[in-house]
């Protein structure tokens, strides 16, 4: 079952005027998220209270002290508390992932028709974002925090997407119909959440560039990393993405990267699974 192009548009003009009404919210960053960057800011912050705000949230402290302990900050000894943590992989890096980590929260809900698709939602922006860390390790402009932050948030658009759909059955009942709208209206939402949120435009941008395969800019950038780290996450699904031809897309040739995931070592797909179990815990 198709969408026309007149449908879709007559959908995203809905939606707009619902979040205009506030009928349907926008996603908000989860509260430990703007706490740490607020603090983070603050040029006289103390290690001791930064943690002390993450400590609020045991579920993030606990897996940050995991990110600390993780092979990929190869600190010699292990650390058991939070202080520990915060300064082992920094304040820059820290409030960047309990970000990241915070995002989880986001993608639930109470209503039951959505929960299979916001998990689903969550799982392939972890796969990516975790992807993205890996790639941005080998780009020495790129920060791995920030990559994978990137990747987790590319697809922040949907949420709104789906809340608009639970209560139009000519959405909900129709899966096809829903993935068009969907694929036509994610991007959009995409950038205007991380603008609402006060991300940089390095990271505001990619909800939209990532699906540009043949942008053009002079060096590699986040949208580039998560282009292709999606391209990677669909290979050998019946996603429409994975017969896109790898050979068009730009990104991989500012990237330095192989045509193929067979081109990539092992220890690439080691630190991917990693960073996919921090985020999925």
């Amino acid at each position: 079952m198709s969408i026309s192009v007149q449908f879709i548009e007559q959908i995203r003009s809905d939606l707009l005027k619902s979040i205009e009404d506030d009928a349907i919210s926008l996603p908000t960053l989860p509260e430990v998220a703007l706490e740490i960057r607020e603090a983070a800011n603050d040029p006289d912050i103390e290690i001791a209270a930064l943690a002390a705000i993450i400590e609020h949230d045991s579920s993030i402290a606990a897996r940050l002290i995991r990110v600390a302990n993780s092979s990929l900050m190869r600190g010699l000894e292990p650390t058991y508390d939070v202080k520990g943590a915060i300064s082992r992989i920094g304040l820059g890096y820290t409030s960047t992932m309990v970000t990241t980590l915070a995002m989880q929260q986001i993608f639930l809900s109470s209503k039951e028709v959505l929960n299979k698709r916001m998990r689903a939602l969550w799982m392939h922006s972890a796969d990516v974002g975790a992807i993205c860390h890996t790639l941005a390790r080998g780009q020495r402009h790129l920060k791995p925090e920030l990559a994978t932050l990137a990747g987790v948030v590319h697809q922040i658009g949907a949420l709104p997407v789906l809340s608009y759909a639970v209560g139009r059955g000519f959405l909900r009942d129709h899966p096809e119909m829903l993935d068009q709208a969907l694929i036509s209206l994610t991007p959009e939402l995409g950038r205007t959440i991380l603008e609402s949120w006060g991300f940089p435009e390095e990271l505001v941008k990619v909800p939209q560039a990532h699906l540009d395969f043949t942008r053009q800019c002079e060096r590699s950038d986040y949208a580039d990393l998560v282009t292709v780290a999606n391209l990677h996450s669909y290979v050998g699904t019946d996603h429409p993405l994975a017969s896109v031809d790898w050979s068009n897309v730009t990104a991989f040739a500012r990237l330095g990267l192989p045509l193929s995931p067979d081109g990539m070592d092992e220890s690439y797909h080691q630190q991917i699974e990693q960073i996919q179990e921090l985020l999925r815990a």
